[in-house]
């Protein structure tokens, strides 16, 4: 630390060091070691990313309120606010009850985003504990193990590239990809060493050239060449469909100049001399830096024996920024970004925020937030020449969206390079976008199948409700006055007397007259019930209801909170199985559909139409699912997959496979399963065969 900054208060350290140790005495870890282990790695995480000294002490400090009996108080009568401040950020919510782990994580990571979006440190120190927590995964349970993993792919990864620590970005996605699929990062793994001296003598070539030609240019640079991480290799062969052995630009070289920019761009030109470029594959992140204030040059060129290979370029300012991202940046002793630029690099955080404001339920924020953090990105222009990145795939309505909230609800069209264009045309990189709006154009529900941004998504999805409750309250007034009509009411009257008031608060747990006509309307309250409640007491207060025991409904295994016998169907769209986590939703006509609670068709639906539901523990209902089994084209291997599934007692009612010359196997299987946990053992007991690659559930 005194390397970084000579100023650093070490007695500071010392005494976070001594109070750590002393409240974590007695505490292991599961894998067995003291626990105070976990802090120091955490603050030595943080010393090595550059950090000041109220970052590290917080770092060895982060766990002292949530696992050991000292207070917030007790930590700034001793530490300082600062250092307070920070741990308080990253205490857990521990004392509130949540319906499930969702939505504990949900609002685990709301909690996060709010406290970081006023102090970067606290993302930081939480990105260094994650990351010793994924280096010592392999003591943890396996369900555990794989929702950590998951959790840190999805969350963790993408937050640390868009804070721009390429490096920690890449640890994780490598932990993650080995917790996640620890077969096939082995065997991936087994091939990548069987080629490596090859790889090895083909790197130093490839230095050797680059260097006497950068030299003999005057450009002063230090080259160096890795090959990729297992997790980036795999998720290339993923989706080209292709074998390690096609996949051909596996190694990525990199030069860093000791000059300005326009050493860059020399450099550039030394490469290109040198071997020739494939087109299209040409990225200037320097011009147009990314969202996190990377800057460097991507080219791919036919290397030495017609091999493909990535170089990137970029100068020592540049480099340091890539490692180190928001870390090289920040001005800690002021809190704030050391300069206009750098505060406008990591606009991007309160973007994040504001997409999520309104946002209330909280696996809808889940959904969102990944949106949100999905590294891939496009650039385009407003007609005014200012720049806008958006995710990849993105629309004009995206775009509209990201310019200002009131500009995509009234979107009418809009024109890219000058010609009219789809709402669900896909912009590409250099466009030019030109919104037309209308005062009588609103979202519509279809526009969601294809926007692709969270901002865009959690708007439209807001609009799109308020109308639905609009028109439902409409629906539900309409119905009520017919039915108080015939039975010799006035609702005009009744309304003037307060008489519905009473009623309303019983049937819509203390909602107004207005939330009882959205009830009417949506099904929820039959009219016929409001009319039987005034003709018993038509102006007294009505008693209060006796909640109804939950019955099973239709023999289905699903208990539905607070109604009897209706008609319960399995939505197609995410196919739930016994013991996942369900929602219902109310349909007019069709009783309740259930959905698993992370489907996406869930955040398009109204939650006033939401209802709890659960599984009857009694009742297990064996249901139809698919389940894709990937695994390498070898004799036999077909045969110990249906072997294996057929031991778990699981019947398989049919079974498709398809195969490509020299790649992969497809298996898709149709099996009869009473429940998730059977489903999810079986599916365990597959990844362990050798040979396969991958095994996921099919939704719908």
């Amino acid at each position: 630390m005194l390397e970084t900054n000579p100023a650093s208060d070490l007695s500071l350290l010392q005494r976070a060091y001594v109070f750590s140790a002393k409240v974590h005495d007695g505490q292991e870890r599961l894998s067995g070691e003291p626990y105070l282990i976990h802090p120091l790695d955490v603050a030595a995480t943080l010393a090595e990313m550059r950090l000041d000294e109220v970052t590290v002490v917080a770092g060895l400090l982060h766990d002292t309120v949530e696992d050991t009996l000292t207070t917030l108080d007790e930590i700034e009568r001793l530490f300082g606010s600062d250092v307070a401040f920070l741990v308080g950020g990253l205490t857990k919510i521990a004392k509130m009850e949540f319906t499930s782990a969702r939505v504990r994580q949900a609002e685990n990571f709301r909690k996060m985003l709010i406290a970081m979006s006023k102090d970067i440190r606290i993302l930081l120190i939480k990105l260094a504990d994650r990351l010793h927590n994924m280096r010592t995964l392999e003591f943890v349970p396996e369900e555990t193990r794989r929702r950590i993993a998951q959790e840190t792919l999805d969350i963790y990864a993408p937050l640390a590239h868009r804070l721009g620590i390429d490096w920690m970005k890449r640890e994780l996605e490598e932990l993650a990809f080995r917790a996640l699929r620890p077969s096939e990062a082995k065997e991936l793994e087994k091939k990548i060493r069987l080629g490596r001296k090859a790889r090895q003598r083909y790197i130093d070539e490839v230095l050797s050239i680059l260097s006497t030609k950068l030299e003999d240019a005057r450009i002063d640079a230090e080259v160096t060449g890795r090959l990729k991480n297992l997790h980036s290799i795999h998720k290339k062969m993923e989706q080209q469909g292709l074998g390690l052995d096609e996949i051909h630009d596996v190694i990525a070289f990199r030069i860093v100049t000791a000059g300005d920019r326009d050493s860059v761009y020399a450099a550039l030109g030394v490469v290109h001399a040198t071997w020739t470029p494939v087109q299209g594959r040409f990225k200037d992140y320097v011009a147009l830096p990314k969202p996190n204030g990377y800057q460097s040059l991507h080219t791919v060129v036919i290397g030495p024996y017609g091999e493909r290979m990535e170089i990137q370029i970029r100068t020592a300012d540049m480099h340091r920024t890539a490692e180190f991202g928001i870390a090289s940046h920040w001005e800690y002793k002021e809190g704030r970004a050391a300069d206009r630029d750098a505060e406008q690099k990591f606009a991007w955080l309160r973007q994040l925020l504001e997409s999520q404001q309104g946002v209330e339920d909280p696996h809808e924020f889940l959904d969102t937030l990944k949106v949100d953090l999905f590294p891939e990105h496009v650039y385009v222009f407003t007609p005014k020449g200012e720049v806008q990145n958006l995710p990849r795939n993105a629309t004009p309505i995206d775009f509209a969206y990201a310019i200002h909230s009131e500009v995509g609800n009234h979107c009418a069209g809009a024109k890219v390079n000058g010609k009219l264009v789809p709402l669900r045309h896909t912009l590409e990189d250099g466009d030019t976008v030109e919104i037309l709006t209308s005062a009588s154009q609103y979202p519509r529900k279809d526009w969601l199948e294809f926007v692709v941004s969270g901002k865009a998504k959690s708007r439209i999805r807001q609009s799109v409700r308020a109308a639905e409750k609009t028109r439902s309250r409409e629906l539900g007034r309409d119905i009520l006055e017919r039915e108080l009509r015939r039975a010799a009411f006035s609702l005009n009257r009744l309304l003037e007397r307060g008489e519905l008031d009473a009623i309303a608060r019983a049937e819509v747990r203390g909602g107004s007259v207005e939330d009882l006509f959205a009830a009417v309307g949506y099904g929820r309250v039959s009219a016929a019930a409001v009319v039987r409640r005034l003709k018993l007491e038509p102006a007294a207060e009505p008693p209060p209801r006796r909640a109804r025991r939950p019955r099973p409904s239709s023999r289905t295994g699903v208990r539905v909170s607070g109604m009897g016998d209706v008609l319960v169907r399995y939505a197609r769209c995410c196919n739930p199985l016994h013991g996942d986590e369900v929602v219902g939703f109310i349909t007019r006509g069709r009783g309740i559909s259930v959905h698993l609670k992370d489907c996406r068709k869930v955040f398009e639906l109204d939650p006033e139409r939401r209802i709890d539901v659960r599984w009857d523990e009694d009742v297990a209902d064996p249901r139809s699912i698919k389940v894709r089994v990937v695994s390498s084209d070898t004799p036999g291997l077909l045969a110990s997959v249906t072997r294996s599934i057929s031991a778990a007692g699981i019947n398989i009612e049919g079974a498709r496979v398809t195969t490509a010359h020299g790649r992969d196997a497809t298996q898709l299987f149709e099996l009869t399963v009473s429940d998730v946990r059977s489903l999810n053992a079986v599916m365990q007991q597959l990844e362990k065969i050798k040979g396969v690659r991958s095994v996921e559930r099919v939704r719908g």
